[in-house]
């Protein structure tokens, strides 16, 4: 029996748990959350990842979770409309494109795998590689050993941390911070988008079809020091300082932000590494290369990554070396052009001065008046869809019992 010890139940580790079942592998996900975490922003699946879902059979069931997002509106500090952009250049949407919040595909992902054997509320102390396998010792519960391990724990991976060294060799901030959470959904319109751009700070807030809440959204410049990524009260004091003086519905959000339940806050970075494997021990998804949440395809990336490390190891029969080695082949340069899309991102998601953001609202009100306006899109959307394409999946080997 090859048994997996995966880290992390967001995306890619519920991924990766059903392809690695559905090839015979008793894969087991390890969560440092009591529960399964239900916060998070809206994400798109696109191109390879959307036929990765197709594959699992979950494309209606996504479908359903659609967040319908219409249009965004920009407005100014008294609330006035400046500009507005419809969603598929808002948000690169295209065809058959998905968008839904991340909690909700995380349960759908989690109610796909059902059989596969989650500990909540523990995480991984350490691990020693053996001849066979890698013993594993739990910050709660008994030791065990697993013939592999993956780290599928997002930006500040344990077991990256553990296997390869400090995040600080592997981090690349992008200069920018982003904080989401929840408000009130008094706080949004329904289907849209706010976007209120101040120099060198965005603030955003938005309700999805059917939503009860809203979601709030911030970008800053990185401070120079900041609070750890556990220290959520230095977090908050970080972001209420960072924001001070600004207006619209600012100061509001702010007030809401101290009772929020999912209260998020964390560098733009991404994480570059020369190999995302070291014996018997992986990387997949954010742990590994991460795109930051500027480049709009970390899901994307999280579950191609978690399809072709599977199908990898199924086609190497399990050999750690074998199956890493065709693993990394296929993903690098899916990983490297699709990384490429977020600084590009990041120049139009935060403006520096007031007459960059006079100059983006001109051409946002311009857009509609324009000939060619489609085309326009089409150059707009052009290196996202190239990105989401730019990788032919493998085939899947067939179902083997576990």
């Amino acid at each position: 029996m090859r048994t997996v010890l995966i880290s992390g139940a967001s995306v890619a580790g519920p991924a990766l748990a059903w392809w690695l079942r559905r090839y015979g592998f008793r894969p087991t996900v390890v969560e440092r959350a009591p529960a399964l975490r239900e916060g998070g922003y809206k994400v798109d699946i696109r191109g390879a990842a959307l036929d990765v879902i197709d594959r699992m059979g979950l494309r209606d069931e996504v479908r359903r979770r659609d967040t319908g997002m219409r249009l965004a509106r920009f407005v100014n500090s008294s609330g006035a409309q400046l500009a507005t952009m419809d969603a598929q250049l808002f948000g690169g949407r295209e065809g058959d494109d998905a968008e839904l919040m991340r909690g909700d595909l995380a349960r759908i992902l989690a109610g796909a795998t059902r059989d596969v054997e989650y500990l909540f509320d523990d995480s991984i102390a350490a691990m020693t590689p053996t001849a066979d396998g890698v013993e594993v010792r739990f910050e709660r519960g008994p030791g065990r050993t697993f013939d592999l391990v993956i780290g599928a724990d997002g930006l500040h991976s344990t077991v990256r941390r553990l296997a390869f060294g400090p995040e600080s060799a592997y981090l690349r901030p992008l200069g920018h911070h982003i904080s989401i959470f929840s408000v009130p959904g008094e706080f949004g319109e329904d289907r849209t988008e706010l976007m209120h751009p101040a120099p060198g700070r965005t603030v955003g807030v938005y309700r999805t079809a059917g939503a009860a809440d809203a979601k709030a959204l911030f970008l800053f410049p990185s401070p120079e020091r900041g609070p750890d990524h556990r220290d959520v009260a230095g977090q908050k004091a970080l972001l209420a300082a960072a924001f001070g003086g600004v207006g619209w519905r600012v100061p509001r959000l702010l007030d809401a932000m101290w009772e929020a339940p999912d209260f998020y806050l964390d560098s733009i970075s991404q994480v570059r590494m020369d190999h995302w494997s070291t014996g018997r021990i992986g990387l997949v998804g954010d742990a590994g290369y991460g795109p930051s949440p500027a480049s709009g395809q970390g899901t994307s990336l999280s579950l191609v990554g978690a399809y072709v490390l599977a199908t990898s190891l199924a086609a190497a029969g399990g050999d750690p070396a074998a199956g890493f080695a065709d693993y990394e082949r296929r993903m690098r340069p899916f990983v490297e052009v699709n990384q490429r899309l977020a600084e590009r991102n990041l120049k139009g998601m935060v403006l520096r001065s007031a007459a960059q953001i006079r100059f983006q609202t001109l051409m946002l009100r311009m857009m509609p008046h324009l000939p060619g306006r489609e085309t326009m899109i089409r150059r707009v959307t052009e290196p996202i869809r190239k990105a989401a394409t730019a990788i032919t999946l493998p085939d899947a080997p067939a179902p083997r019992p576990a």
